[in-house]
């Protein structure tokens, strides 16, 4: 298991309101919003699934010492729209494309959890010349297990299941039983808090579809059904950091190792005792983790004619690519026991 590096603690400041404002954007007709703030190179924050930019707030205004943070609220969630819509992972790709661009924008470093991981994969892979750095925290996408849960509400009926937990009395047996599971010490329990507040993102009917719909586009009953492990071998050259929490019980840590070996070049960091919010359980370690790592690589500069190389050496069928399948199915096993 790769040990932590250390790094210097970042004291964190006060947050300021005017920082954390939301503002708004109309692209494609839905209003998109997100917050920004800061000057110097772009940083882009994509939270996860049901979540929104919010889970960000007391992390922007130091990061926004050293860059222009832009945390927008995906479509279906927080302040933005919540359409009849496409919420497919590339979707989500090139709305955040369109939104950068319409802030003039040209190219970030992204930083994904969970859901917001996988689509920082995959605007990654859409738009490698406006990628500068993968940042990927407990990010979806690189393995097929993921919470039984999510899987449960992929199924058919999962609307009905979800508007229960708007009965009377429902909040309050969910909040009991969530500061159980963190007295008893379990990985689920980690993220107690957290998973709280997703139940409280989902008032109406309207929010809840949009979830749903999010949710199948890259879940069902058998796990996740979109990877972007078969196309890892081409962040060759994109400075790349994967943070994970050890004890992540809705994307397991063994997905962190995986990603590390399919990612040449990689940086993992596991955040020993941290659930699926790392960057909530230590911000200021994280804090320290993404100014260090952006401080000290340079942008990726990427050109066609490498692309294509990358994918004339390692597309399927080929010696590199038997062999990342050997590395990653070995990292698999070892992350096993």
């Amino acid at each position: 298991m790769q040990r932590p590096r250390p790094v210097r603690a970042v004291r964190l400041r006060p947050v300021g309101d005017t920082e954390l404002q939301p503002h708004h954007r109309v692209v494609h007709g839905y209003r998109r919003a997100f917050r920004m703030a800061g000057r110097g190179p772009a940083l882009v924050l994509v939270h996860g699934i049901g979540d929104s930019s919010a889970t960000w707030a007391d992390l922007i205004p130091d990061l926004a010492r050293t860059h222009t943070v832009i945390a927008p609220d995906l479509l279906g969630h927080g302040g933005s729209d919540r359409p009849r819509a496409d919420y497919s992972v590339a979707a989500y790709a090139n709305g955040l494309r369109d939104l950068l661009t319409a802030l003039g924008v040209e190219s970030a470093t992204l930083v994904g959890h969970s859901l917001g991981g996988g689509v920082a994969m995959q605007f990654a892979y859409q738009f490698p010349e406006r990628t500068e750095r993968l940042i990927l925290v407990s990010a979806g996408g690189v393995g097929r297990e993921v919470n039984p849960v999510l899987r449960l509400v992929s199924l058919p009926g999962a609307d009905l299941m979800l508007s229960a937990l708007r009965l009377p009395g429902m909040r309050l047996n969910i909040g009991l039983a969530a500061r159980l599971l963190k007295l008893l010490d379990t990985d689920l329990g980690q993220d107690a808090p957290e998973l709280l507040t997703l139940v409280d993102a989902l008032p109406d009917g309207t929010s809840r579809n949009a979830f749903i719909r999010t949710l199948r586009a890259v879940v069902d009953w058998r796990g996740q059904v979109v990877t972007m492990l078969d196309r890892c071998y081409l962040t060759q050259g994109m400075p790349t950091l994967l943070l994970w929490g050890d004890r992540d019980s809705v994307v397991p840590v063994r997905h962190a190792y995986n990603a590390h070996a399919a990612m040449p070049g990689s940086r993992l960091e596991i955040f020993e005792g941290a659930g699926h919010f790392p960057f909530h359980t230590d911000p200021a370690r994280f804090l320290a983790l993404v100014q260090e790592f952006t401080s000290t690589t340079a942008p990726a500069a990427w050109s066609r004619e490498r692309w294509r190389e990358l994918l004339l050496e390692g597309g399927p069928g080929t010696a590199r690519a038997e062999a990342r399948q050997r590395e990653l199915r070995e990292a698999s096993e070892r992350s096993a026991t």
